[in-house]
């Protein structure tokens, strides 16, 4: 979807709205923990993210990857920067194709600096010399099928002498076929506001979205005002010099600055604005919560997963729990599918799950891995790991990269006992019975409608405590399970494979969705990835180590267990009674 529908339709509404930008990181590690950082701050409700990409090109790939996969696999609209001066016409062609084939219909159009401090345009390496040749030239292929963004400067492109001038280009890019302004970051709200008045007054009509920069640190702050030609009040300067030594007191001011200029901006009658995150999270998130700009539930969730914006997963509503923590997987193992699971189920199936042609991989570096994990060197060892990140004194694990979901805190200390007594949890979600779907924990989907899940625990167990649950499972009629090693041997009381559904909403003129499911197939397909997360780990250590040996021991010999309590009614403790007496207790 263009982001200027979406955007207009705030203004209608008079709705604020806030977007993200974001650089390609220049390494693999790098773009996992931003793929990560971008996942939690979807949840923050932005209408869009946009992606830069360096000098001449040289990241388009990445750019291009990094839109693509936020929209697939995120569900959230991406905004593709791209520069075209000095920047092969073949290449520019190229991208722009590639985004269209790929779903992603917004372009920030931008000159870009020029190499090596030079000043002059080179026609020989680029055949754009201004950005509004780019916006005439994407128009003029493309149709309308692209969002075009521009660059706007408060201040001045170059300096303050440049404003009225480059409000005249401005007015050219609007009447090449650009659809939003995005501004350059700024920190003087009344200079801002009196350009944007000077825009209207030069016929200029398009959104402009003010760009925000929470300052981070002194050196980096002064560095990049310098550079960017911003005019800081006398009085930022001044509360910074006191503390400019004192990091954590910089971001802490930085915040109340952004927040100050929301705030007196919003009351101008602004109301969408774009954070330049420089690839970092805290400070816009407390901007966000001290606005007291919280997106509505139904906005962030509209199922308890989120929905992909590819074309071809349109119908796409179900999926099964087993990758809860792992969406860019599933999509992975499923893009080449012709359809996907819908209300209907059974003629929407693909036949097969594609396979996992790389493996898994630790996200962490070693070093911060075995600063984190430590070296287990027993069974023992490694229960009190996932016992400790059950109590939130880790905040990962290496099949989860975040801490638990807020809703699975409700049975954290049920959580850890099992754990604790050898039972290794990896998903996990507590039973409710009609939650309002605008529950800030357990909500999903429009407003004015009920939520219910069963409750539902998956995790890792050893041969012996497997059969001790087996045995208590004989005689529990309303809990359904299956068990599966490496090698396949797989234990189960469900008679058919037919999906079952473990969360589910009712809605006001709707039929009941039934979003998330558990089901034979892919729990089979499932436990190929989750049992390599053993030997991924194992592979932090040296490889004749105990602690590799042990981690591949677990890996060969343990079972992969998921069991649901189907009476949804019963209290959210009903299934950890299953395991009473079951285990050995360790002490984290």
């Amino acid at each position: 979807m263009k982001i200027v529908d979406k955007i207009n339709k705030a203004l209608e509404d008079d709705r604020c709205f806030w977007s993200f930008e974001y650089f390609p990181p220049k390494t693999q590690q790098g773009v996992m923990n931003l793929y990560d950082r971008i996942e939690r701050m979807c949840k923050l409700g932005p209408l869009f993210i946009d992606v830069t990409w360096r000098w001449g090109g040289r990241s388009s790939d990445l750019t291009l990857e990094l839109c693509s996969n936020s929209q697939t696999v995120y569900g959230v609209e991406a905004n593709m920067h791209m520069t075209c001066t000095n920047t092969n016409f073949g290449l520019i062609k190229d991208a722009l194709e590639k985004a269209k084939d790929q779903g992603v219909q917004n372009v920030l159009a931008l000159r870009g600096d020029l190499p090596d401090g030079t000043v002059e345009f080179d026609p020989s390496v680029g055949e754009f010399k201004y950005a509004t040749d780019l916006v005439k030239y994407i128009r003029s292929t493309y149709g309308d099928y692209f969002c075009i963004a521009v660059a706007g400067y408060p201040e001045g492109c170059l300096g303050p002498e440049d404003v009225d001038r480059d409000i005249q280009y401005l007015k050219e890019k609007q009447d090449a076929g650009a659809d939003i302004v995005v501004t350059q970051l700024f920190y003087d709200v009344d200079n801002f506001m009196a350009w944007v008045a000077k825009c209207r007054l030069a016929g200029i009509t398009m959104p402009i979205l003010p760009g925000i920069m929470p300052i981070q640190n002194y050196g980096g702050f002064k560095r990049m005002t310098e550079l960017c030609r911003i005019e800081v009040p006398q009085e930022i300067w001044n509360r910074l010099e006191p503390i400019k030594d004192d990091d954590q007191a910089i971001k802490d001011y930085g915040i109340e600055v952004a927040v100050d200029m929301i705030n007196k901006m919003k009351a101008g009658g602004v109301r969408g604005f774009h954070f330049y995150t420089i690839n970092l999270e805290r400070s816009t998130r407390l901007v966000l919560e001290k606005l007291n700009f919280v997106p509505a539930v139904s906005e962030v969730r509209p199922l308890p997963w989120n929905p992909s914006l590819s074309e071809k997963r349109a119908g796409e509503n179900v999926r099964p729990i087993f990758w809860r923590n792992h969406a860019r997987s599933y999509i992975k193992r499923t893009e080449l599918w012709d359809e996907f699971p819908n209300g209907r189920w059974g003629d929407a199936r693909s036949p097969a799950y594609g396979e996992l042609i790389h493996g898994v991989q630790v996200r962490l570096p070693a070093d911060q891995a075995l600063r984190k994990w430590g070296t287990p060197e027993s069974v023992d060892d490694v229960t009190s790991i996932f016992v400790q990140y059950c109590q939130g004194k880790l905040d990962s694990l290496p099949w989860s990269d975040t801490q638990l979901q807020a809703e699975s805190t409700a049975i954290q200390n049920q959580l850890a006992q099992i754990n604790g007594a050898g039972f290794l949890t990896i998903n996990s979600q507590p039973s409710c019975n009609g939650a309002p779907s605008s529950d800030k924990v357990h909500g999903w989907g429009p407003s004015n409608g009920f939520v219910y899940k069963k409750a539902y625990l998956e995790f890792f167990v050893s041969p012996a405590n497997m059969q001790a649950l087996l045995g208590r499972l004989a005689t529990a009629p309303t809990v359904t399970y299956y068990a599966v090693n490496k090698a396949g041997e797989l234990f189960t009381n469900c008679s058919e494979d037919s999906p079952n559904a473990v969360t589910w909403g009712v809605f006001p003129g709707k039929e009941i969705l039934q979003p998330t499911i558990v089901e034979r197939v892919s729990f089979l397909a499932w436990k190929d990835e989750a049992f390599d997360f053993w030997n991924a780990w194992s592979k932090v250590y040296a490889e004749e180590s105990p602690a590799a040996a042990l981690l591949r021991g677990i890996c060969s010999d343990w079972y992969l267990m998921n069991i649901v309590e189907n009476n949804f009614q019963s209290h959210p403790e009903a299934i950890f009674e299953l395991f009473d007496g079951l285990g050995t207790q360790t002490k984290a």
